[in-house]
């Protein structure tokens, strides 16, 4: 059991939250991408003060290391590990798309059948994406995609596939067919499900190399930025 500091800076709301043993214990949240690093130090501060719970008490830091915005990936993971640095804790990274598909398997009562697809927008029509299984076992590894009416269409073919993220609404205004569900998440679901992720690697000691912990872009930062 473990008490862990989490955040998730990777989307355009960000989450910092304290949990033991699995169990929320306080979050605050911030929905204006621009101020991610301002917030952050901010909120770390808020929670840790409040619930009595002096930084060394804190077992490990987790942190969602993408894909997602760049700017806020790498903001929550210098944080992240300046604070592991400084406390000698170990980091716990975990895939954003990861995060979000758990969260709509933990939101809606599905079929075991069905897959799971978090989009997270990349700008025009163009996200970051995955496909996972009942078991949260990745069917198409992330990716960055371009959206149209022909995407997913194999898998589609075959099975029902849940939508969710703030990239879903692109692929809803070309994608019709009949096993393709789009759903909206409740930002409670995102915490819960990365509480637990990160609450299971704890207990198995799957930490990341802290010296060599660093955002998972998907496409090289330069050429990503530069075609904005």
């Amino acid at each position: 059991m473990a008490l862990i500091l989490n955040i998730d800076t990777s989307i355009e709301t960000a989450d910092v939250f304290l949990a033991k043993d699995g169990i929320l214990l306080m979050s605050e949240s911030n929905s204006e991408p621009k101020n991610h690093g301002s917030f952050l130090q901010f909120a770390i501060q808020k929670i840790l003060s409040e619930t009595n719970t002096p930084l060394k008490a804190l077992d490990a830091i987790a942190v969602t290391n993408g894909p997602g915005s760049y700017t806020g990936l790498r903001v929550g993971m210098a944080s992240a590990k300046g604070l592991c640095f400084s406390l000698n804790k170990p980091i716990i990274t975990i895939s954003t798309l990861e995060v979000l598909a758990s969260s709509i398997k933990s939101q809606f009562i599905l079929n075991n059948d069905y897959l799971f697809c978090p989009l997270i927008d990349a700008r025009r029509m163009e996200v970051f994406t995955a496909l996972y299984n009942f078991n949260i076992e990745p069917i198409l590894p992330p990716q960055s995609m371009i959206l149209d009416e022909n995407s997913f269409a194999n898998q589609l073919e075959s099975k029902v596939i849940v939508f969710a993220g703030n990239g879903s609404a692109k692929l809803k205004e070309v994608l019709n067919h009949p096993n393709a569900l789009f759903v909206s998440l409740e930002p409670t679901a995102k915490i819960a499900s990365m509480i637990t992720i990160s609450e299971g690697k704890y207990l198995i000691k799957n930490f990341d190399n802290l010296a060599y912990s660093e955002p998972f872009y998907i496409k090289d930062v330069f050429f990503a930025e530069k075609s904005k």
